[in-house]
């Protein structure tokens, strides 16, 4: 992924107003990212713990989705997997996350949903860049890249179905 200005940011969500875009929260550590690593930028929200953010290039634009999850968490016996990088974790490190759809339908209150891991690292997580904590990731018989590829790709199927 290209690194990317705190303005890139802003001006590419689609599921929120600009008011809402203008006041969320970008991360500070911009020029320190990893961005070759990445697919995507996400962050979680310092001052709302139910709200993240995902940033991505989605049909030759860049596009930015702000997400939901539950505060309340699985107990720490319980795994989940990831469905985009297919990263396991136990407890609370797999979180349902909801977008708003894009225009009339997300203002209707219509929403989709994906399991995520709640630090949205799955970049760096498909790459070995950084393990989960207690948590694993199965050994596959794919190449580094096939599996960037399928995490792209289950990243693009959640998008599409925002209506953007």
């Amino acid at each position: 992924m290209r690194s990317l200005t705190e303005q890139d940011i802003r001006n590419s969500f689609v599921n929120c107003s600009k008011g809402e875009a203008k006041r969320l929260a970008i991360p500070r550590d911009l020029t320190e990212r990893p961005w070759e690593h990445l697919d995507f930028l996400g962050w979680r929200d310092p001052g709302a713990p139910d709200r993240s953010y995902l940033v991505t290039e989605y049909g030759g634009r860049l596009i930015g989705v702000t997400l939901r999850f539950p505060s309340s968490q699985r107990g720490f016996l319980q795994r989940s997997m990831c469905s985009l990088c297919l990263t396991t974790h136990p407890g609370s490190g797999v979180s349902l996350m909801t977008a708003r759809k894009a225009g009339a339908a997300g203002r209707e209150g219509n929403s989709v949903g994906i399991y995520m891991c709640t630090d949205l690292a799955c970049s760096l997580y498909v790459r070995g860049k950084k393990a989960p904590d207690s948590g694993s990731r199965f050994e596959e018989s794919l190449t580094l890249e096939e599996q960037i590829a399928r995490t792209v790709g289950n990243l693009s199927a959640f998008l599409s179905k925002l209506d953007i």
